[in-house]
């Protein structure tokens, strides 16, 4: 049975065509990736959402002895390799779960994981942190697996059907035998990642629990409360208007006008056939930045706008922005509200921000992102708004209503939860300012952790 691609995607997670967050921005990339083999129990193809913090490590190990070749500069392919190595060096049948559980102690970061196999068995994977997310639907003979809710609830399931998968856990779906879940590694606690809630997930969606939505509305009423006791903006002024930035902060700007009893408008329609502007390139960002939102002039003329913005990285989006509320919405005054605290680290577990260079907000905030009035003044100065104002970190455990210690909060504190990514975190900080990339961050781990 030949391994069909969109099957393994349809069955997978449904990010499967990740965006590059390491290696090259090519179509060699996407997932899933295929494993071809003469025999069936070793012939594969899978696909992940995440990003394994130790790559370069692995990709140390794996080309050593001389004898492997890789091909792309991605951990997709070193996770391809190691389970091979696995399969390759067993004698006898393996146990899927058995494969994982050999090469799960030797992955540092995060990964959510749908693998299938010519023999038609199925397994999906949580990291041990839980850092992203994964849901998963057993009803009878149907089985289905995403990393959101929702994509699971619009195939038809219902709410009370999705469940999420514990961190270290494994589904392994085998046609004869039917579906079990078996934890393949200890699990020390979670760190689910903030920034789903905030920015990443479908609106609809349900993490862990807890509603991306609701959490986004928690936000908006954080940013209410902090408004009120700052005093500065006339909230009870007719011509005072609040506007999301399309369209993951609608139900916090939303949340936050019905607290402070002020209109929300559609200021700013969004162009449908624009992507994520932070995950592009630099002039490709800067380019995609200035036509990602049209500003309507009849909405937005003569007024005093409260934007609010799900999260600033590089500001590239933003500065654009704010010129074309200006010139083309011909609005009198701006004032920025962030629902989420300045990214002042880099992420090494999936999203791509890897070097502090890359980042708007430690220029201003330092790395340890310590909130100023004249930090945040002289941002939005920079910027071209009136104001600008950020929520602080502990607004975010809140919101989530999960404890600190339950998430992965890295970008916003400097504090990783695996050991590669905190040592990757100090290469970067030592980098800044020079023109090591984000790959070099990753080459040197190798060199901090043989010194140990």
């Amino acid at each position: 049975m030949r391994i069909d691609h969109a099957r393994a995607c349809r069955n997978g997670i449904d990010r499967a065509r990740r965006y590059a967050t390491c290696g090259q921005d090519d179509r060699n990339y996407a997932q899933p990736f295929e494993r071809e083999h003469i025999h069936k129990r070793k012939w594969f193809s899978f696909c992940f959402n995440g990003q394994l913090a130790n790559y370069s490590l692995l990709k140390e190990r794996l080309l050593a002895d001389g004898d492997h070749h890789l091909v792309l500069d991605t951990d997709t392919e070193i996770l391809m390799h190691e389970i091979g190595r696995v399969l390759s060096q067993s004698t006898e049948r393996v146990e899927w779960i058995d494969v994982l559980r050999q090469i799960a102690g030797d992955f540092d970061g995060a990964y959510s994981l749908a693998l299938l196999t010519a023999e038609g068995e199925m397994l999906v994977a949580r990291d041990p942190l839980g850092i992203k997310p994964m849901c998963y639907v057993h009803e009878g003979p149907l089985f289905a697996a995403a990393s959101e809710s929702v994509a699971l609830l619009n195939l038809g399931f219902e709410t009370n059907q999705i469940k999420s998968l514990a961190p270290g856990h494994a589904i392994v779906v085998n046609p004869e035998t039917g579906v079990r879940i078996e934890q393949f590694a200890e699990s020390k606690g979670s760190s689910h990642c903030f920034f789903e809630w905030i920015y990443f997930a479908n609106v609809a969606s349900t993490l862990d629990d807890r509603s991306v939505y609701l959490t986004r509305t928690r936000l908006g009423e954080e940013l209410a409360r902090s408004e009120q006791a700052d005093g500065r903006i006339p909230l009870d002024d007719p011509d005072t208007i609040i506007v999301p930035v399309p369209d993951t902060s609608k139900a916090a700007a939303d949340a936050m006008a019905y607290q402070l009893s002020i209109p929300c408008r559609e200021g700013l329609i969004r162009n449908r056939y624009a992507g994520r502007t932070f995950i592009e390139g630099g002039r490709a960002r800067k380019a995609k930045a200035a036509t990602k939102y049209t500003p309507l002039r009849d909405v937005l003329e003569g007024k005093r706008v409260i934007l609010v913005e799900d999260s600033i990285v590089r500001s590239t989006t933003m500065n654009v922005l704010l010129d074309r509320i200006r010139e083309v919405g011909g609005a009198k005054e701006i004032h920025v509200r962030v629902a989420c605290p300045p990214i002042v680290a880099p992420c090494f577990y999936g999203i791509d921000m890897s070097t502090v260079d890359q980042l708007i907000a430690p220029k201003y905030f330092g790395t340890d992102g310590v909130l100023t009035p004249e930090a945040q003044q002289r941002l939005a100065d920079d910027l071209g708004a009136d104001s600008l104002r950020y929520l602080p970190v502990e607004a975010i455990a809140r919101a989530i209503d999960l404890p600190e210690e339950r998430l992965c909060q890295a970008c916003v504190t400097g504090k990783y939860p695996t050991e590669c990514g905190q040592h990757l975190y100090q290469i970067a900080l030592d980098n800044r300012g020079s023109d090591e990339d984000s790959g070099r961050t990753y080459e040197q781990l190798a060199a901090v952790m043989n010194s140990q």
